[in-house]
């Protein structure tokens, strides 16, 4: 397999030029040696090595591959991860003003981009899964009743995979969005891996941005962004205004050098890894597929079932076994191609010392929807002051409160905090006594 990013870097790099451009360690070893591959391939924009915003290679032919194997017109490397994909996104799919149907659990960055471009949200709840204590997939059904209710809005935004690993059907959504006019995007950061696992986890998206580095073994920050029916050259334009003109090749390459290697090998191996964890999730008390609900999951994700999340966390530590994260009632572990060796038996073994911290957590409720004051907008870039949570009755919040179980928003950037969402943050039991940033009055 090609990979023709890397080969020009390595070519260059091989020539022994005397550099007099940036980087300023002009390509000689660096200290601690164990970097010394980073160097000679850490460049910037000379016409041997390209330039990620224009046309040419050979970016051009790198980008290409990559977006043949997603199935879409193009792809765009990211050099600020899923970050930059979701503010990229989002500015290629809407003007200044739209309205968008976003996903409530939408990744921070979203919100972000809602004051950065000057959008206006419309709230598309997940349906909540009460057995699981967590929110589901985004129903087409839903998606389709909201469009009815706003016809206005060109634009839905959701996220799938979840942190959890939850898919919504893109597919089905999809083709509702595009009967009426509308643009699909897809805050797919956590599924890079999923096409090579054989799903066709985006098809139908117009734009999806997944983290490399997140399931791939790309270096950290990686990641990229596909598009259909864009010019390419305003994906190109509009990327730019997110990322660093100065962006890193040794990431880029790493971006290169993965897609051959998972085609190569990765995909084998995480078909392997994907059985592993269906063997985790029998044994244990996890979340599982529920297909007859329209419930799937990414197939490596494993979600524990806990009833103390940090408790069994710190248990864990003890060993040496360090999960992503954990919540009030579950414990996340990102399972990868590079688990193919004893980790996944090992942590098995580790984990049956501990089934006593095992089980449902308590009942959790879905979490309100606030009145909305001000716009996102308004609420980034207003003057703000922090305060007590216990005491912000009334108060505009000038940034997410967005507690663990279940990391859904209970209150987004320019919502009122009344009663009711101060009494749902006491149910679940969140920490009272917590700051949080409030709009100064």
């Amino acid at each position: 397999m090609p990979t023709p990013l890397y080969d020009a870097l390595r070519s260059y790099a091989d020539s022994g030029p005397f550099r007099f451009h940036m980087p300023g360690h002009k390509g000689i070893i660096y200290q601690p040696s164990d970097l010394r591959w980073m160097a000679p391939i850490d460049v910037t924009e000379l016409p041997e090595t390209g330039n990620l915003y224009e046309a040419g290679e050979p970016f051009d032919s790198a980008q290409a591959l990559w977006a043949e194997l997603f199935g879409f017109d193009q792809c765009q490397f990211l050099t600020g991860g899923s970050t930059m994909g979701v503010h990229t996104g989002l500015a290629l799919c809407c003007r200044p003003g739209d309205r968008v149907l976003m996903d409530r659990s939408c990744h921070r960055s979203a919100f972000n981009a809602l004051a950065l471009l000057n959008l206006e949200p419309v709230w598309l709840e997940r349906p909540w899964l009460k057995s699981e204590n967590l929110p589901g997939p985004i129903s087409p059904g839903e998606v389709e009743r909201a469009l009815e209710e706003h016809p206005d809005v060109k634009t839905v935004c959701i996220t799938s995979p979840t942190y959890a690993g939850v898919l919504s059907n893109i597919g089905a959504i999809s083709q509702i969005v595009h009967a009426r006019g509308g643009r699909l995007f897809v805050d797919g950061a956590h599924g890079a891996h999923l096409p090579f696992l054989g799903l066709a986890p985006f098809w139908g998206a117009d734009v999806v941005t997944v983290s490399a580095h997140k399931t791939l073994p790309a270096m950290g920050q990686a990641a990229l962004l596909f598009a259909s029916g864009f010019d390419p050259d305003l994906v190109r334009r509009t990327a730019s205004i997110f990322g660093t003109s100065s962006p890193s090749y040794p990431m880029m390459a790493s971006l290169d050098v993965v897609r051959d290697w998972m085609v190569r090998w990765g995909a084998e191996k995480y078909q392997w890894v994907a059985v592993q964890v269906a063997e985790l999730r029998q044994r244990f008390p996890s979340l599982t597929d529920r297909p007859y609900r329209g419930f799937s999951l990414d197939p490596t994700r494993f979600v524990l079932k806990v009833k103390d999340g940090p408790a069994f966390v710190r248990a864990l530590r003890k060993h040496f076994y360090v999960p992503e994260m954990e919540d009030g009632g579950h414990v996340v572990f990102i399972c990868t191609c590079q688990d193919t060796g004893k980790a996944i038996p090992y942590l098995a073994d580790r984990l049956e010392g501990l089934r006593d911290m095992m089980g449902d957590c308590p009942p959790i409720p879905a979490p309100p929807i606030p009145e909305r004051v001000i716009s996102p907008r308004q609420a980034l870039f207003a003057p703000s002051r922090v305060w007590p949570l216990e005491d912000c009755e009334g108060e505009i919040a000038a940034c997410q409160i967005a507690p663990y179980p279940p990391g859904v928003p209970v209150v987004a950037p320019g919502e009122r905090i009344s009663k009711k969402e101060l009494a749902y943050l006491r149910e679940i039991g969140y920490n009272m006594q917590s700051e949080v940033r409030v709009i100064e009055t």
